[in-house]
């Protein structure tokens, strides 16, 4: 069956799957605007450009400014297609990237690139407005979410180390004023102005603005100082470990032969192991860790290269290498009716809804493979 329009463009745009040749162009074209509106904001405030190259300038922001505008109109078009279930519900579709964060990063450039293009507001804010191009890079940043796995795991260790930090400038500012008031009143002239002092210190930046004259302020702005350089390098320590650790979880890659081993797929060809492979996400979970919650949304199947994990139900079930789960739930369309959790560290193979709708039509032949053991497993549903 011939692709509809919609479907090209879905494939034109697609964050995932094959890249065809005219996908790598549309992604190359973005770019370019990207790489133009951010030039654009920058070079525009500079005074003394010729009227020609200010011209060229503000001409090369409004070109990627429609190319913001089209691709924006063309994603919230195209929505309906990353799940076809959501074919008989456009509007959800549409209004779920809309408010994803990929949907309002895209608003977000879009939106004051127009307003600037249209006149209505001022220079410098369309100056603003090609700078928030560069937002849209997330979507091209394969280790976005490594960093954002860092922070999230690490948060609580962060949010300590801030704490003392702050509390650190605080003390430190409120000593400093009561050592220096009476030497420099035109200075430190109270505690909130000499906190300025405080971070530039606790920074080990130092612009000279605020520096202490008197004997006592100066030794105890040099222990400041000492302080300052201990407590940054505990947060930048919890950070080098986290990236350590996270890279350490992420450091299997799915292989063509990671897949052949997979007794679902044995009987299938090289071509079609291969296009499986550009679909499945690796995925490592730690021992206890719970992989499937009982009445979350199904969003995913998972195939177990390594590792054990356990299904609760009324009489628990564990599931090992070469095994998959979540199918049931997938195939029903419903709510996931048990909990799943590693009993082991696990490399998963992770198999997103929209990418397991596509596969299962690509492939009635799996499909049926699937179906057949999901109602073997009826009596024991997830």
């Amino acid at each position: 069956m011939r692709a509809s329009p919609r479907q090209r463009a879905y494939d034109l745009l697609a964050d995932h799957g094959p890249g065809s040749t005219a996908r790598r162009v549309a992604t190359l074209i973005i770019l370019l605007a990207v790489a133009a509106a951010a030039a654009s904001g920058m070079f525009d405030t500079l005074p003394d450009l010729t009227p020609g190259l200010r011209s060229v300038i503000r001409w090369s922001a409004a070109a990627a400014t429609l190319v913001f505008i089209a691709e924006y109109l063309l994603r919230l078009w195209i929505a309906p297609e990353r799940d076809p279930d959501s074919r008989a519900r456009p509007a959800g579709a549409r209004l779920g990237y809309a408010l994803s964060f990929l949907g309002l990063a895209d608003l977000l450039v879009a939106l004051p690139g127009a307003l600037a293009l249209a006149g209505l507001v001022d220079g410098i804010v369309g100056d603003l407005a090609g700078l928030l191009a560069l937002v849209k890079l997330a979507r091209y940043m394969p280790g976005l979410p490594l960093v954002v796995a860092v922070f999230r795991n690490e948060s609580r260790a962060l949010l300590a180390a801030v704490t003392v930090l702050l509390v650190l400038l605080a003390l430190a500012s409120g000593v400093m004023y009561v050592l220096e008031r009476d030497a420099q009143p035109t200075v430190f002239t109270s505690i909130p102005k000499t906190l300025w002092w405080g971070i530039v210190t606790i920074a080990s930046v130092g612009y000279g603005d605020m520096t202490p004259i008197t004997p006592l302020g100066r030794i105890f702005g040099g222990m400041v100082i000492m302080l300052g350089i201990a407590v940054f390098a505990v947060p930048a320590g919890l950070l080098a470990t986290g990236f350590a650790a996270e890279l350490r979880k992420r450091d299997f890659v799915v292989t063509w032969d990671a897949i052949a081993k997979v007794p679902l797929f044995a009987g299938l060809d090289a071509r079609q192991i291969a296009d499986i492979a550009r679909l499945l996400k690796p995925q490592l979970a730690p021992p206890r860790y719970l992989i499937v919650h009982r009445g979350d949304a199904a969003d995913a199947m998972y195939f177990i290269l390594t590792g054990e994990v356990e299904v609760e139900i009324a009489t628990p079930v564990r599931l090992r290498s070469g095994q998959f789960f979540g199918e049931i739930a997938l195939l029903r369309d419903t709510e996931r009716t048990a909990s799943v959790t590693a009993v082991t560290e696990c490399h998963l193979l992770r198999l997103d809804v929209g990418d397991f709708r596509r596969l299962m039509t690509q492939y009635p032949g799996l499909e049926a493979a699937i179906r057949k053991i999901a109602e073997s497993r009826m009596p024991a549903t997830r």
